[in-house]
């Protein structure tokens, strides 16, 4: 018989999360599970779930990219005029998700979001592919289009115009920083019962909470 979706189940065994195995700091702590994640050849360790809400609390998420990270927060780049900058502009709050399946592990983060500065963009950029740089002006990113075509057009027109030139990062094109309030670690453990622990920042330090799954 065919499995039907209600079927599906993975019990998790592969490690435990204790509080006194975690480092008191949840960016040193994120810092050792994105290093093994890394060292585990996970497809795109850095994927993550970014979540956003309109002012009236109508959410939207999309898979994006992790492009830096320290103890000031956690930086992706992306089109300022898209559906997510907008939301951004007007509520500038979001949630992180990252999912590390094969190591049957989980971050969420939660926080204020702040554009990085216009210095650390265009260095950013610069790194970047040319044929990257030139999408970056080429797409009128969440804007409806009549196909694949305006794309296609839209990038050759940019091609000739920065043809043996620099390409230079768009005004409309840069990265924001989620500043987080709260960063939750989970582990996958078996029969359903994950440990899940949460650090809350209370002015400069950070409060450590078991969570019940």
């Amino acid at each position: 018989m065919d499995k039907t979706v209600a079927d599906l189940r993975k019990d998790y065994t592969l490690e435990g999360l204790s509080k006194t195995e975690i480092n008191p700091n949840p960016f040193i702590q994120f810092k050792k599970w994105f290093e093994q994640a890394l060292a585990a050849q996970l497809p795109e360790p850095n994927a993550m779930t970014l979540a956003t809400a309109t002012p009236d609390g109508q959410p939207a998420a999309r898979m994006v990219l992790l492009k830096d990270f320290d103890e000031r927060g956690f930086v992706l780049f992306t089109n300022y005029n898209s559906h997510k900058g907008q939301e951004l502009a007007t509520n500038p709050q979001a949630a992180l998700v990252f999912w590390w399946a094969e190591l049957e592990r989980q971050v969420r983060i939660v926080g204020t979001v702040e554009k990085i500065s216009s210095k650390q963009s265009d260095s950013y950029f610069e790194m970047r592919p040319p044929n990257s740089r030139l999408g970056a002006w080429a797409s009128n990113q969440s804007e409806v289009i009549a196909g694949r075509e305006v794309l296609e057009q839209q990038l050759q027109e940019f091609q000739h115009r920065y043809e043996n030139q620099e390409v230079p990062r768009p005004p409309h094109w840069g990265g924001y920083r989620i500043i987080p309030s709260q960063i939750e670690f989970w582990q996958g453990r078996p029969s359903r019962l994950h440990d899940r622990l949460l650090y809350t920042r209370i002015d400069d330090s950070w409060k450590i909470q078991r969570l019940s799954p």
